[in-house]
């Protein structure tokens, strides 16, 4: 790839997901105890997928060793946690260590019941961009030029649904680029989006702001002429930047892409 002057990032697509409607897999398996957990004490799984626990702090140690063995090993110019890491569904958080970590910051309080409280919410947003600090790092104690970056679900969904949080992740440093995930089928739904997530930029985290475009899901692909529409409108709000979902689908368009670049 370097060769041909192109640059690599690893991506942790799976992040704090263990497996697929698998109850939590060979992972899970091996290590119970990294499970985690709904409110009546089940595993917890969000459209098919089967998740650890992102607070426990072996689990958070496990996914920093493989990226920095990813770091040390390779020669990547970045790594990504796409919208899995940091992430983890609301309705998790009701293991044994979390909720005596809740306990030990709430004078003996319990979690609240209603696992999408907003005091509860942004407690768990808040150790989930203390790991993200962490990751990042460590990372860059590695290699200080590898790109830390992620693809989170769109703000404030991302964080009422996954406990992502990410304008703070910018405004703390713990991230060079976020990638949200514009994923929209019309011109106008992606415009209104994209003003509503450039609202939660600073002009001095513009330039770390990449959307995420949709060019196949499934059998879809776009119209060329809204291909070129979104582009344009990122363009007419200055930014530079843009992620393509995903890899297949730029074969559609192979024309016109070839013609962009000139």
């Amino acid at each position: 790839a370097h060769k041909n002057e192109i640059k690599v990032h690893a991506w942790f697509e799976y992040g704090f997901a263990c497996s697929y409607n698998s109850n939590g897999g060979d992972i899970i398996a091996q290590k119970p105890s990294w499970a985690a957990k709904d409110v009546n004490g089940n595993l917890v799984n969000k459209n098919g997928f089967d998740w650890m626990n992102a607070f426990l702090p072996e689990v958070q140690n496990f996914m920093i060793s493989l990226f920095t063995e990813v770091v040390k090993n390779y020669d990547i110019d970045g790594v990504q946690g796409d919208d899995r890491l940091p992430a983890l569904p609301s309705t998790g958080g009701y293991d044994d260590y979390t909720v005596n970590l809740y306990k030990q910051e709430h004078n003996n309080a319990a979690p609240p019941m209603s696992y999408n409280n907003t005091d509860w919410i942004n407690w768990r947003a808040d150790k989930l961009t203390e790991f993200l600090g962490r990751l990042y790092s460590a990372v860059k104690t590695i290699k200080s030029s590898v790109i830390v970056s992620s693809a989170p679900s769109i703000y404030s969904w991302g964080k009422t649904e996954y406990l992502q949080d990410w304008p703070t992740w910018l405004e703390k440093g713990y991230i060079d680029m976020v990638i949200p995930q514009i994923y929209r089928y019309d011109i106008n739904n992606y415009k209104t989006t994209l003003t509503q997530q450039l609202s939660y930029v600073s002009a001095a985290n513009k330039k770390r702001f990449a959307p995420g475009m949709l060019i196949q899901n499934g059998t879809y692909n776009p119209t060329q002429s809204l291909l070129q529409e979104m582009i344009e409108a990122d363009r007419s709000n200055s930014i530079t930047g843009g992620c393509f979902w995903f890899y297949e689908g730029l074969s559609h368009f192979d024309t016109y892409f070839q013609s962009y670049k000139k």
